[in-house]
């Protein structure tokens, strides 16, 4: 699958149900996603949607703000980062990202692009704006993401 249309946010929910799914069978004990698009094209609902299909059952809050938002729930620690602030290479650091942990970590980051060393992904995922629906088109780097299929959204 290289892209996607989604009609509308329920289309938008699945794909995060769909990306949570694979991400809770997966055996590997560090994944990476990259999302990339303009304001308003869906990063922060993606993310909430894959965090909330996780079994995450509390609010999930946007990072635009404080750049990282840490969710610790059933043996996963997701992180949420957006870069959309920050112009500064050291504020990734401060989230030490590959620290290692008991358990399965999940790191999504919102505006890789503003990466001042870039950071090696599993999957990255650019979404637009249409006219009155997004597209998602996919960079896969990593095989548990080819489960993805354009029929179920």
């Amino acid at each position: 699958m290289n892209n996607l249309i989604l009609k509308d946010d329920s289309a938008t929910n699945i794909l995060g149900k769909n990306i949570a799914n694979i991400l809770l069978k997966s055996s590997f004990d560090v994944i990476e996603i990259h999302l990339n698009g303009d304001l308003g094209t869906g990063k922060t609902f993606l993310t909430k949607s894959i965090l909330k299909n996780s079994g995450w059952s509390r609010n999930v809050k946007s990072p635009t703000y404080t750049l990282c938002e840490e969710y610790e729930f059933n043996n996963l620690l997701f992180l949420h980062i957006d870069l959309y602030r920050t112009n500064e290479a050291e504020d990734i650091l401060i989230f030490n990202l590959d620290r290692k942990i008991n358990g399965k970590k999940i790191i999504i980051i919102e505006w890789p692009e503003k990466l001042k060393e870039p950071r090696p992904y599993d999957m990255k995922i650019n979404l637009e704006h249409l006219d009155k629906s997004r597209e998602a088109s996919f960079n896969i780097k990593n095989n548990i993401f080819l489960g993805l299929d354009k029929n179920n959204v």
